[in-house]
């Protein structure tokens, strides 16, 4: 009995020695890993009051020589970590311990050790592993020959390899598509950094560059400064360029990211991003400046720098400021800005600023809220077209571009049903500055153009607020009746330059213009509208489809718009009109508050979808418009002619319709058009058709346009659009993209590319060529990215492959 009890006890005991000796194996076997990982290896700490759990098949006992063995599927389980092992044998008198045979360690957050051979002390502070290999939770895997660690702090691992590429399943010892290979791994544990030593860096199993050493962030650090990797860039008015950017982890709530820029024309590009984060939001501050070697490479065609300034300007420097930030004021307020200045009006653009090289950049200041069914968005806006032309040019577009302070928008539904319908309310308000005139010049060439203004010079305001109510009702045999009543609102004032007006007046050939009109004013105005919509859904069950065919009716009563033409309420925010398919049954088909459709009107037409047993869908929608009292807002222009040449500027408007397919195959298409009413000629078409399916994508788009010179459009627009991709092997694919201008007969843009993708690496590289349809001028470009997993990228700006893709 004595025996049995000691026995029991010393089983008690070696439990919980293997449950220390799992989390020693544990903390002695941290391997490192790039810092893009961010993954602790080393075992987290045991919470307190953890059960151990030993299993094996047989326990050794030699107490001459003081050691402990466990043998035969040896398992430990402690605090979530675990230890797997043929043999493990204790040293009481050396403290240390032996495991052997097929040892494999798995740390509570899924992170897999396997080795040989472990050899380490009870204290966790020195130890020797040999054969060690090593998977991160996040499939980044790590070898060696072997490791030692001393101290408690110093790891250093012997002939080791790192790659974030899975092994071949089919192929195991087959080379990864890249890996570093290192005589030495050294892991800091008090300084937190990883350092290779005498390193090769492997692509395909073939060695591309050898690092006398490097240094890299300890794994278990998330920020710590230092070098990011290097890029490359190319522009033929800067020439070629490389980029060095620094990190500075100055806190866990602030850094800052310094970058240098040496480009062989234009010299060295200076560049700062400072960030920071709290608890409800953050905020980014970046600046940029260069002084250019050689600002002549901007000289446009009339001799005229244009991103220096006037002709002649000796300023060689150029920058900007930009700042970004979101905060939560609380879970439904939110407040925020987007504000870039720069020296010239294309700098960022030029040297492809990150988060600022859009050719319209909108810069603005919000406060937003969002609760349940209500809306709320206020915000001061200015635009600015970052195009290479001078602020003095009368074709420039970004000093015509206004100031918006402020847009305002709310909308409200109520949660409860009003009259056993839905009741909901909008609100929208702009005050507008703009300081030049926005007017399009008439074609000297086509006596049927016209001006257009886009934009007085001035200021103009408007405030308008609607509410809606609408209720369907569903009869026994299934028609769809929907009633709605809207009541509108507008109060608008106008301040126009004296001098804008002069040249308003003078454009006597655009119809739009009231030059009689009061040029300075203030107004309301209103819109009532009753309407009723009839829906009939009809389903066809066929032995292997169905099908649903809704004929529809619409009809609006409200009374003719007011103040058209003239300067009385400016068209801002309308100026975007087409009239298809997808408009057809739209109460109000303006894009916009400025303009409000008035006038009796009808629109009918059927909607239409399939679905059939093989897979295949179709769907289509025809109508018609129709004008039956009033004045027709269509017909009735404002100052850029928004409704001329729509198809809705006459009492029957033209014919539109849209039919489309998918199959299960991968093959699609669609067919839109609009259509005259008396001879079905074509007005306006788009023709889609793609195919997708493993190796080979494609896909067209035919795009016709009708001439619209009242609206601004003086000739035909045809284009056609064709895009390829082929899969030439495993992870290996072609393709290309090419716009062709059928009315001017240029091949407006075109390009090719190649990529490479696994699960570890991708490689992709573009060539691209745009021309300009007057000048036929050619720019060129070409891109290329590398993406190593956990080690960043290489290469330009995704911008210049995105194009191709």
């Amino acid at each position: 009995m004595r025996e049995a009890g000691l026995r029991s006890h010393r089983q008690a005991g070696l439990a919980r020695l293997y449950g220390a000796t799992a989390l020693a194996c544990l903390f002695a076997c941290a391997v490192p890993t790039a810092p893009a990982l961010a993954q602790q290896i080393t075992a987290k700490p045991v919470p307190s009051g953890s059960q151990m759990l030993l299993a094996a098949d047989t326990l050794v006992y030699d107490n001459d020589k003081h050691t402990v063995t466990a043998v035969g599927g040896v398992q430990i389980d402690y605090g979530g970590n675990k230890l797997v092992a043929q043999r493990v044998v204790y040293n009481r008198d050396t403290k240390r311990l032996v495991a052997s045979g097929a040892v494999e360690l798995i740390n509570s957050d899924g992170t897999k050790v396997n080795s040989d051979h472990i050899d380490i002390t009870d204290d966790f502070a020195d130890g020797f592993l040999n054969a060690l290999r090593v998977e991160t939770i996040d499939k980044a895997y790590f070898a060696a020959e072997s490791a030692e660690r001393m101290g408690g702090v110093l790891t250093t691992f012997h002939n080791g390899v790192y790659t974030a590429c899975e092994p071949c399943e089919d192929k195991p010892d087959k080379a990864p598509t890249w890996r570093v290979k290192a005589r030495k791994i050294i892991w800091n544990g008090e300084k937190k950094t990883v350092r290779f030593e005498n390193s090769n860096f492997e692509f395909f199993g073939f060695p591309l560059a050898y690092l006398p050493a490097f240094e890299i962030a300890d794994p278990t650090v998330k920020r710590k400064s230092g070098f990011l990797i290097p890029g490359i860039v190319y522009n033929n008015h800067l020439g070629v360029g490389v980029k060095v950017p620094y990190y500075f982890a100055l806190s866990p709530t602030y850094d800052l990211t310094v970058t240098g820029s040496g480009y062989t024309k234009q010299g060295f590009l200076g560049e700062a991003e400072w960030r920071q984060r709290f608890n409800n939001g953050q905020y980014t501050l970046k600046i940029a400046g260069i002084n250019q070697q050689d600002p002549d490479a901007f000289i446009d065609s009339a001799g005229h720098n244009v991103n220096s300034g006037e002709p002649g300007d000796p300023n060689k420097f150029r920058g900007m400021m930009g700042t970004k930030g979101q905060f939560a004021i609380n879970e439904r307020w939110n407040f925020g800005w987007d504000v870039l200045l720069q020296t010239d009006k294309e700098f960022s653009r030029t040297y492809n600023i990150e988060g600022y090289s859009d050719l319209v950049h909108q810069s603005s200041i919000y406060l937003t809220g969002l609760s349940d069914r209500n809306y709320f968005d206020v915000r001061a806006m200015r635009f600015e077209v970052q195009e290479d032309t001078l602020s003095s040019d009368p074709t420039s577009r970004s000093a015509k571009q206004p100031w918006v302070l402020p847009s305002f928008d709310y909308a409200y539904i109520p949660d409860t049903s009003v009259a056993g319908g839905q009741l909901s309310f909008n609100v929208n308000a702009r005050v507008i500055s703009r300081n030049r005139l926005d007017a399009v010049l008439a074609d000297v060439n086509n006596p049927d153009s016209v001006n257009n203004v886009r934009g007085i010079e001035g200021e103009s305001s408007r405030l308008s607020a609607e509410a809606e109510w609408k209720r369907t009702f569903t009869t026994d045999g299934g028609l769809q009746l929907t009633p709605l009543l809207a009541f509108r609102g507008d109060a608008g004032y106008v301040n126009a330059n004296s001098a804008s007006l002069t040249e308003i007046e003078k454009m006597a050939n655009n119809p739009a213009i009231d030059t009689t009109a009061d040029m300075r004013s203030s107004l309301a105005r209103y819109m009532a509208t009753l309407g009723l919509e009839a829906r009939w859904p009809l389903l066809f069950s066929m032995p292997s489809s169905s099908h649903i065919l809704e004929p529809t009716a619409q009809v609006f009563v409200r009374p003719n718009e007011q103040y058209v033409g003239g300067l009385a309420i400016p068209n801002e925010d309308a100026q975007s009109f087409v009239f298809d398919a997808t408009t057809l049954f739209e109460r109000d088909k303006f894009s916009g508050y400025d303009r409000i459709e008035g006038g009796t009107r009808a629109n009918v037409g059927f909607r239409y979808s399939g679905a059939y047993d093989n897979g295949w869908a179709t769907n289509a929608i025809f109508g018609q418009s129709y004008q039956l009292a009033g004045e027709n807002s269509f017909t009735a222009p404002d100052l850029v002619n928004v409704g001329a040449e729509s198809g809705l500027d006459k009492r029957t408007s033209d014919y539109v319709g849209l039919v489309g397919f998918n199959s299960p195959s991968g093959f699609s298409g669609s067919l839109s058009g609009r259509f005259d009413e008396q001879t079905w000629e074509v007005r306006r078409a788009e023709v889609k058709a793609a195919y997708s399916s493993l190796p080979i994508s494609l896909s067209a788009k035919y795009a016709f346009i009708e001439a619209q010179p009242l609206y601004g459009f003086t000739t035909d627009r045809h284009e056609l659009t064709l895009g390829a991709s082929t899969h030439l092997a495993q992870n290996w694919r072609l393709f290309g993209t090419g716009t062709y201008d059928l009315q001017t007969n240029v091949l407006v843009k075109d390009g090719v590319g190649f990529a490479y993708n696994d699960s570890c690496f991708t490689y992709i590289m573009t060539y691209s060529q745009t021309r300009d349809t007057v000048t036929k001028e050619v720019s060129q470009n070409i891109g290329f990215n590398l993406s190593f997993r956990t080690l960043g990228d290489f290469g330009s700006s995704t911008s210049a492959v995105d194009t191709i893709q």
